[in-house]
């Protein structure tokens, strides 16, 4: 089975006429297409057409050539629509036909969406080879280990050895540190065998600081008048924003179709700026609605600070109009403080009340539903009660979480076993779509701080900048004290976040994996089956006395799904204490003490409780 997909612009291998190479190039006043490998020949002018756009075919040009675009006689620059650049960002560009690799999993259609149970890998630090073709050769533990769906962090082309991926600059192009296209398409295959699902990180808020060229010729890329965190915003809305608007909507088909990955992650979608009707978050969910998501399961997740509900509606039957779901910072910011103590930045928000900001957010969505945020100083969030649990993402780590710590430190060293165990039993069988990030599932201890391979003048203002980020901090306002904080640009700062896969052989780290399996065991055996019957709307929560919080979802049938936690070092009360079937209780000896109305220390609690049928 060949899979591709068509794109408007780029290298288009056709039978007929060899090589279509199509840029947008408003800006420039020629193009030319600059043939290097495999063997150099002489520039070739490429026609004008209406709208900024250049085009030539050309048989000097097959598959395996490498080539790049000579701006008004004088820039040479990649082809920001490159399938592949071996060179890095600033290198040339290789023309890939799509239909060269034989997919395998022609049956799949995908997984629906309450069944997933997610894991976010940094293919650079999964393994020591840090590429496609060594993560594939991990998918068999996965698959063993419960998980149903990998997330892979952004994958496309970034300047320099290694990167989180967020500073990409040719969003087309698997990157070359990686493995080719065909390596990825291995993966997925092999990942489908196995019944597993692949979603991919996508970054559509900005391009990267090094090895953009858009600027040179086509400024219009990027917006006049809204700005972001990362500079100018990328224009959705203004003049010329049509083909800007197709480039990125094609991008989200191009992953879906020629590489038959399951799903998107779209990453901080409220940097995204764009007043147009239908704004291009809408635009995307309803391109791949009408394409890949019309024959097999597509999922598409949002990272969107900002609490919005509107983009995870859902249809009469139940399915999302849009958006399957949001990572859901909310339950992983009350869960951080209650398991660790910790008070600074954003956790300012859920100090005075972390048990009912977690309650809220396991059983209505969002904690915030347009309450004041102290930390932003501003009203933030939907209402998002009506919505299914399904639609949020619930982790007690991510790379955001770990990774913008100063010293990228895990749960693991920031609080106690117990009440890690705690937060896990919590977490993988709440109803809430589960992820974990790589290595969680067996205490992995070492850190995964932020790292880049930035040069020059770059790579400086991002060392300062990075320590600047933690110099009001408490733990750093003694001399020096910022110094500690690891270089990004380092090669030895990359090489702490590698997962140590040999220490699975040490009898604590086997323990925590032993105890997450179960834990997963539990969830696709009695917490899965019952999910596409549970009532939106209906679940509630109460805090008791100390830590202790009840939650429960009610299910079409009348029964309830209920779980009973206390997440402090002390005893706590629970009357009435939950009944029916235990589902699982950690510490096991829980249930039994709860059913006096006491809870131990860092104890969970979940059963089905019965009932009369709606």
């Amino acid at each position: 089975m060949k899979r591709r997909h068509l794109m408007p612009f780029g290298a288009q291998c056709d039978a007929e006429r060899g090589v279509r190479f199509r840029l947008w190039a408003p800006g420039a006043r020629a193009v030319e297409l600059c043939i290097e490998a495999p063997q150099p020949c002489a520039a070739l002018s490429m026609g004008r057409l209406e709208g900024g756009w250049f085009e030539l075919a050309t048989h000097a040009a097959a598959p395996g050539t490498r080539y790049r675009y000579r701006i008004s006689g004088a820039q040479l620059v990649p082809d920001p629509a490159s399938r592949c650049n071996p060179q890095d960002v600033h290198g040339a560009s290789e023309v890939i036909d799509p239909g060269a690799y034989e997919w395998h999993d022609g049956n799949w259609r995908g997984r629906p969406w309450h069944e997933a149970v997610l894991y976010e890998v940094h293919v650079g630090a999964f393994t020591p080879a840090g590429t496609f073709e060594a993560a594939a050769q991990r998918l068999p533990y996965l698959r063993d280990l419960g998980v149903t769906a990998v997330e892979l962090m952004p994958i496309a082309e970034f300047p320099g050895a290694r990167n989180w991926g967020y500073d990409g600059v040719l969003p087309f192009a698997p990157d070359s540190r990686y493995g080719r296209p065909d390596d990825l398409k291995r993966l997925v295959d092999a990942a489908h065998r196995l019944g597993l699902m692949v979603l991919l990180d996508v970054v559509y808020n900005h391009f990267g600081p090094d090895g953009n060229y858009l600027h040179v010729y086509a400024r219009d890329f990027f917006s006049r008048h809204h700005q972001t965190p990362w500079g100018a915003a990328i224009n959705f809305d203004g003049p010329g924003s049509r083909v800007v608007r197709d480039f990125f909507i094609h991008n989200a088909l191009y992953w879906l179709e020629e590489f038959h990955l399951d799903g998107l992650r779209l990453d901080a979608v409220h940097a995204i700026l764009d007043d147009s009707r239908p704004d291009i978050l809408t635009e995307i969910a309803q391109a791949v609605r009408r394409g890949p998501g019309h024959t097999r399961h597509v999922h598409l997740v949002l990272e969107n600070d900002n609490n919005a509900a509107r983009h995870l509606a859902r249809d009469a039957h139940g399915a999302a109009r849009c958006y399957d779901a949001q990572w859901n910072d909310d339950v992983h910011h009350a869960l951080h403080v209650l398991l660790t103590g910790e008070r600074d930045g954003y956790y300012a928000d859920y100090v005075g009340e972390p048990e009912r900001h977690l309650g809220r957010a396991l059983t209505q969505g969002y904690a915030y539903q347009g309450e004041y945020s102290v930390f932003r100083h501003r009203p933030r969030g939907e209402a998002s009660r009506h919505l299914p649990p399904g639609a949020f993402i619930a982790f007690l780590q991510n790379h955001d979480q770990v990774g913008n710590r100063a010293f990228g430190e895990r749960l693991v060293a920031l609080t106690t076993p117990e009440a890690l165990r705690a937060g896990l039993a919590l977490l993988l069988l709440a109803p809430s779509i589960p992820m974990l990030f790589m290595g969680e599932e067996f205490g992995c201890t070492r850190p995964f701080p932020f790292f880049c391979d930035f040069t020059g003048e770059l790579a400086r203002a991002v060392t300062a900048g990075r320590r600047s980020e933690f110099a009001a901090f408490a733990q750093f306002r003694e001399a020096g004290a910022v110094e500690a904080i690891p270089d990004p640009n380092a090669q030895s700062t990359f090489a702490l976040a590698g997962l140590d896969w040999s220490c699975l052989e040490q009898p604590e780290h086997a323990a925590w994996l032993a105890f997450v399996r179960e834990l997963l065991e539990a969830r696709h055996r009695e917490i899965v089956p019952r999910l596409p019957a549970l009532v939106s709307g209906g679940a509630k929560f109460v805090v008791g006395g100390r830590a202790a919080l009840r939650a429960e979802w009610p299910c079409a049938d009348g029964s309830r799904l209920a779980v009973a936690a206390n997440l402090s070092r002390e005893a706590g009360d629970m009357n009435p204490p939950i009944a029916g079937t235990t589902i699982h209780a950690c510490p096991r000896h829980a249930a039994r003490e709860m059913s006096n109305g006491r809870l131990p220390p860092w104890a969970v609690v979940w059963a089905v409780e019965a009932g009369a049928p709606r």
